[in-house]
């Protein structure tokens, strides 16, 4: 790895972004547009139905269980269901061990649910909570700009790398000492200040009108966002690694990046969802980026309450950035 090369490499990409004022242009202006509309068509709560927390679901048996438009959710943790439902996120908490259920005194939805709860169970001892309630713009914020970076860095290192291709730059660079490792991580590099900069600036852009509910460190939704967008761009070099044909890498990019868009817990939570849902969206790394943003935001999470998103989205730049760097190919299409 020779350094200056690397470093000529990164400030030429940065300074042919920056040069193209469309694309910084919509960048910026596409998440922040998005959050203005969602924070008018879903000002309400931005559920479809009740939601309600079962601690230990899987060895519960209650009729209460079978009530429709009601949405049972399996939870281990007391505490972590508490805090959803202080947070409005759920509308209701019973733990059929111990007879028990909690409601937040605060909440439409809760009111409705305990009437429902008590006409089918009896005997049970009612905890009451209260908090501060997330609105819908809060906890669709962290899979807004989430989608906003997986498609920057899936689209904004992939297309360029093919154009590089078909014009036959990558075949002058060949001629040049710079190797694959070289360039491909310069991409990584460039790409990534780019992704970065531009998210913090549409995050505090944007908090000065929202005033985006936060309880977790600015400094872990940073590390957590870095880890990301690192993951994101190295899937991107590895589906651009071979390719000189632009509809096919995009064919390849829309392949992975519409799966993540809809599964990735982007607009609703996967709580709930069907094992195998939430199994194959543990293998997309913008899940991992999303529930790790969003754990820090509306519950305060630390980096190592998260060390499990963490460690994947890691793992899987690692693996990218390996892939990626093995299959290269500086002219041939494949």
């Amino acid at each position: 790895m020779n350094i200056s090369r690397f470093l000529a490499v990164v400030k030429a990409r940065n300074l042919e972004f920056v040069r193209d004022k469309s694309s910084l242009g919509w960048s910026i202006l596409f998440p922040v547009i998005l959050l203005v509309v969602l924070s008018f068509v879903f000002s309400g709560d931005g559920k479809a139905a009740y939601k309600v927390g079962v601690i230990d679901l899987t060895n519960v048996e209650s009729n209460f269980l079978q009530t429709k438009y009601i949405d049972f959710v399996d939870y281990q943790d007391v505490t972590l269901a508490q805090t959803k439902l202080a947070h409005h996120s759920l509308d209701m908490v019973v733990d059929f061990t111990n007879q028990r259920y909690w409601i937040n005194q605060d909440s439409p939805n809760g009111y409705l649910v305990e009437k429902i709860f008590l006409a089918e169970q009896s005997g049970f001892e009612a905890l009451s909570t209260k908090g501060e309630k997330i609105r819908y713009v809060d906890w669709v914020l962290p899979g807004i700009l989430g989608m906003n970076m997986m498609f920057s860095c899936l689209f904004g290192v992939g297309y360029v790398i093919v154009r590089y291709r078909k014009n036959a730059v990558l075949k002058r660079l060949k001629a040049t000492p710079l190797t694959a490792l070289e360039f491909v991580s310069a991409q990584l590099v460039s790409r990534t200040i780019i992704v970065m900069l531009t998210s913090s600036i549409i995050y505090i852009g944007c908090n000065v009108f929202f005033n985006f509910y936060m309880l977790g460190s600015y400094l872990d939704l940073f590390i957590v966002g870095l880890l990301g967008s690192l993951s994101l761009i190295t899937l991107g070099l590895l589906m651009a690694s071979r390719s000189k044909s632009e509809e096919l890498t995009g064919g390849l990019l829309n392949l992975v990046s519409w799966p993540m868009m809809m599964l990735s817990g982007v607009w609703f939570s996967l709580e709930g969802a069907p094992k195998g849902l939430q199994f194959f969206a543990d293998f997309l790394p913008l899940t991992h980026l999303v529930s790790g943003a969003r754990k820090i935001i509306t519950e305060g999470a630390s980096l190592s309450d998260i060390s499990y998103h963490l460690a994947i989205m890691a793992v899987m730049t690692t693996v990218f950035l390996s892939l990626g760097a093995y299959f290269f190919n500086w002219n041939t299409e494949r």
